[in-house]
């Protein structure tokens, strides 16, 4: 008999299959048609068999089509068996209804705004006794419970309009969703700057929660706006255009009503394009598809990375492309971000004939408040953001090399094995991690004498051979320990920091050492509890750096030891956003009742791995003095940049994971936090060598470059396989540290200009909004990596530039279209773009020693050749380099047959200068006479067919003007 077999991997979503036939087509078939010894008997028996397998495949098809109906349905289109029919219904209230059915809820599928926004439970009842529309819709997705275009919203009065801003009152008469309705409240839109302005909604009346983010403040007339705000009377709407163009910015006119509940905010709007990205942290491409009906829910929380689910941080921000072209040809764009921290979503949609599509805001709490930014181009939209956030963190040059961790060296031979192998190996490796393992029983701040006894000794060698050593640090506190034997607990119960419950009581989690208390980062005394932990912590063990993990916060049980209230508002709001499982906000973290110092964990919930950042921050700068260090952080929010890196998750050793990492390490640049890279080979599961060699090559170009393995993964640095895959992995690496000062000099764009490292091409080439398997380089280096197994070329864009071949130095013309490069297993296609001249490194093993070394100056011209490029360089790890100025910047200048260097800041001297051996000069059409340096005649290399001259045993000070001129 036929079973079928409804199979569903998480990972790759549900696939269907009858069992019998599945192992039919598992048998060799070659046996089968060579089987000449079979009697015709049982030639029938196969066919009959044959056909049972078919017929079986067609019912199992069939149940299948109709269960993902019905699985779809559940949510917004509901079985005939919910709906009731209006002649089933002469003594229920349709007055209201029947009106809207007839006139005001004929509403195109793409036009409904949903009144259901809960995950289930929509009747026709229950969605007209909200006064709202009861239609059934053909689109997969679309709502049958929907607003009428007519819905009740608010009235404004008393508009002012000034060369600052706008204000005005609103008030409303009726309820809504989710009652109770602020019903009066009050509009400040601040003109801030000609391409910035801000809109709050707020209630005058009661303060109301605002995530404590420092952000600009005040307003200032604008003599030159690039925006026209108009706010309209009645119902109240805002729409904001583009002065120049009237291209849609933000507009609420005809999307799903504004409401302002105390547990229900709602705003929408329309997009300008179809071109959105942002609205993080989930795993998507980096282009959001708004074509389906989608809902990305913003509830920091630990999970496996899974599409659409929401993730480890919250990121309400979005970039959204407009119509028109702007200065640098390519598109004008703008961004919006919502500072908003409380439990929320974002429902998207196809909307209207044109589908540009439409966004519905939702959050349980807090105000509205939103920052608009109008920017000439998308790169200039991450700019204006990181002027609202604050500027990413500058780390310290040793922090760029590659980072080596696993859950399970499990003592200190399996530690020191590990990095005895990879040095023996040759392989470039500057920081070695460990994970919880280190720890005593898994408690914060202490190490195992049994398993990691000598680790200080262990330190001691790794800062002996120029490497660092970072640490994992969980918030969660073991509180199960006798009173006096654990300081952690005791000091931080002495200082009162540890969140409460409702009742004032500690409130008890269970994480990794068992039950455990969480510190409040927001307590006044706060950074005094962590600090002295760190620093106790430190003089035993001097690590450089930290990893905050497990900070959502993450709990293995559901709320608290004892519970969460059953009464309070917060543990079960009216409405829990979209994906959250369960529906519930207490899943795997501490009861949204919980008690900090400066609000409920309700409305702190997505700023708690924010506030550890903080915190940690402000302890690692007293114990370091004036010396940077890293903090990578697994939960964000809007401004954690300023602070922490961050690193994708616990990610799965497979290829569509590896390709997921980049549509990640884009956003998380868009997001302000550069310092961003995903576990390479990945963390869950075994790797190969062939995977694990391509996710190196990959991996050169994360910002923040780390190896990482789960406690049940087979080992996988770069030494741990055979010597063919070690070498291809070391020349990954080699690549990666000749690559470390074009690196550095991206972060330190990045923390004084708000620029991005890692880059989408369209920043650069209109057109290529979809691509996100190939990206940029600052605006420098074209990155095709390959993300299939067995691949010997790669299908990749070349934009309709000149472009070289870095390894080659020769040029390509892609002509603006997909071409096939060879890509043999040791290499990564990398391009130069035309118009970059990159400071380049020799390959060691150490960071220290590669700033020892002579810069080799690889000037790549551009078409109508030029080029330009900079170098900046300080002592490494100072943490005023920058504000003091005590830093050196380089700049570089091709301009047909002149290449000149100046020092347009000379801050810093290193002893051993700052000077060129080499100089590559890309492009040169044709075999010079003489080359001059700096007035003196120097031997020159010349490569006909590439056109490539080359200078070398150059002692070039690059801290003095330089010029370099052929003829």
């Amino acid at each position: 008999m036929a079973i079928l077999t409804i199979w569903s991997d998480k990972k790759s979503g549900p696939t269907y299959f009858p069992e019998v036939c599945y192992q039919e087509v598992g048998q060799d078939p070659e046996k089968i048609v060579t089987d000449k010894r079979k009697a015709k008997s049982k030639l029938l028996e196969k066919a009959s068999f044959v056909l049972l397998c078919l017929i079986t495949l067609f019912i199992g098809l069939i149940m299948v089509l109709f269960g993902m109906k019905v699985l779809s349905d559940m949510r917004n289109n509901p079985s005939d068996s919910q709906v009731t029919a209006i002649s089933d219904m002469p003594n229920k209230p349709i007055k209201n209804w029947m009106t809207k059915v007839s006139g005001s809820c004929a509403v195109a599928d793409n036009n409904r705004f949903d009144c259901w926004p809960e995950y289930i439970g929509a009747t026709q009842d229950k969605c007209q006794a909200r006064g709202c529309c009861w239609q059934p819709a053909t689109t997969p997705g679309s709502p049958y419970c929907f607003f009428p275009p007519d819905y009740n919203g608010y009235t404004a009065s008393n508009v002012k309009t000034t060369a600052s801003g706008v204000s005005a009152d609103l008030t409303r008469t009726t309820t809504t969703l989710f009652p109770p309705d602020i019903k009066t409240l009050k509009l400040q839109i601040d003109f801030q700057t000609e391409s910035r302005l801000r809109v709050k909604i707020f209630d005058p009346a009661n303060a109301r929660f605002e995530p404590p983010v420092e952000v600009p403040k005040g307003a200032k007339a604008v003599s030159n706006p690039q925006y026209k705000v108009k706010v309209t009377e009645s119902p109240f709407n805002i729409v904001i255009t583009r002065a120049s163009t009237g291209a849609t910015v933000f507009d609420t006119t005809g999307m799903a009503p504004f409401i302002f509940a105390d547990q229900y905010l709602q705003i929408g709007t329309r997009l300008s394009s179809q071109y959105l990205y942002g609205l993080g942290e989930h795993r998507y491409g980096f282009l959001q598809d708004i074509n389906k009906w989608r809902k990305l829910v913003f509830w920091n929380r630990d999970d496996i990375p899974k599409v659409d689910n929401n993730g480890y941080g919250s990121h309400p921000f979005y970039l959204n492309l407009e119509p028109n072209m702007g200065k640098n040809g390519v598109p004008q764009a703008h961004g919006v971000l919502l500072l908003n921290s409380n439990a929320g979503d974002v429902a998207m949609q196809p909307y209207g004939q044109d589908r540009a599509g439409a966004l519905t805001f939702r959050f349980t709490g807090g105000l509205i408040d939103m920052f608009v930014l109008l920017g000439d181009s998308p790169l200039s939209v991450g700019q204006l953001y990181t002027q609202v956030v604050g500027a990413p963190y500058m780390p310290p040059f040793w922090s760029l090399g590659f980072h080596l961790c696993r859950w399970g060296y499990n003592s200190s031979d399996g530690l020191t094995s590990v990095i005895k192998r990879n040095r023996d190996a040759n392989i470039p490796y500057d920081v070695q991690w460990n994970d919880i393992d280190y720890m005593d029983k898994y408690k914060d701040w202490t190490y195992s004498p049994d398993n990691f006894g000598n680790l200080p000794s262990i330190i001691a060698d790794l800062h002996a051979n120029k490497q660092r050593y970072i640490i994992m640090a969980d918030p969660a506190i073991s509180s199960s320990q006798p009173a006096g034997s654990y300081p952690p607990f005791d000091d931080g119960k002495r200082l009162d920091t540890f969140v409460k419950t409702e009742n004032g009581d500690i409130l008890v989690g269970k994480v990794w050492p068992g039950e455990t208390a969480f510190p409040d980062f927001f307590h006044p005394n706060a950074y005094t509890y962590w600090y002295t932990q760190a620093k106790q912590f430190h003089d035993k063990i001097a690590f450089d750096g930290l990893w905050i993990d497990m900070n959502e916060p993450s709990s293995f049980i559901d709320g608290s030891a004892t519970g969460c209230s059953q009464t309070s508002k917060y543990n079960h709001p009216p409405y829990t956003p979209g994906t959250i499982d369960g529906g519930s906000l207490v899943q795997k973290t501490i009861c949204p009742s919980a008690q900090h110092y400066l609000s409920a964990h309700y409305n702190l919930h997505n700023m708690y791995g924010w506030s550890q950042a903080n915190i940690t921050r402000a302890a690692l700068n007293t114990i370091y003095g004036n010396k940077r260090s890293p903090i990578i952080s697994r939960s964000t929010f809007v401004g954690s940049g300023r602070y922490t890196g961050h690193w994708l998750g616990d990610n799965d050793s497979n290829y569509k994971d590896m390709a997921y990492s980049i549509p990640g390490i884009l956003n998380f640049n868009l997001f302000g936090i550069p310092l961003i890279g995903a576990d390479i080979c990945g963390f869950r599961g075994t790797t190969t060598p062939e995977m694990c060699t391509r996710w190196h090559q990959l991996g050169v170009f994360y910002p923040f470059m780390r190896n990482h393995a789960d406690i049940r993964s087979p080992d996988q640095d770069p030494a741990s396989f055979p010597s063919p895959y070690v070498a291809h992995i070391r020349k990954a690496l080699n690549l990666r540290y000749q690559l470390l000062a074009v690196l550095y000099t991206g972060f330190f764009n990045a923390n004084t200009k708000g620029l991005p490292i890692v880059r989408p091409l369209f920043y650069i080439y209109p057109g290529t909004e979809a691509i996100s398997n190939q990206f940029m380089w600052n605006d420098q280096l074209l990155i095709s990596p390959v993300l299939t197994q067995g691949a010997s070329t790669v299908n990749a864009f070349i934009p309709r530039d000149r472009f070289y071949d870095y390894y080659t130095l020769s040029p390509v013309n892609g002509g603006g279209r997909v071409v096939s490069l060879p890509a043999p297993l040791d290499t990564i296609n990398v391009h130069i773009r035309g118009g970059s001249i990159l400071p380049l490194l020799p390959t060691t093993t150490r960071t220290d020693d590669a700033r020892q070394q002579k810069f080799t100056i690889t000037a790549a011209s551009s078409l109508n050749g030029t080029a330009q490029g900079e170098l900046f360089w300080d002592d490494g790890e100072s943490s005023n380099s920058i504000p003091s100025k005590m830093y050196s910047l380089i700049k570089f200048n091709l301009n047909k047959n002149i290449l000149t260097t100046t020092a347009a800041m000379k801050g810093y001297m290193p002893t051993s200068g700052l000077q060129a051996g080499v100089v590559y000069i890309l492009g040169v059409p044709q075999a010079p006479n003489t080359v001059l340096v700096n007035g003196n005649t120097e031997k020159f290399f010349y490569v006909q067919g590439s056109q490539i001259l080359k200078i070398d045993e150059l002692s070039l000070d690059l801290l003095q003007a330089n010029t370099i001129t052929w003829k």
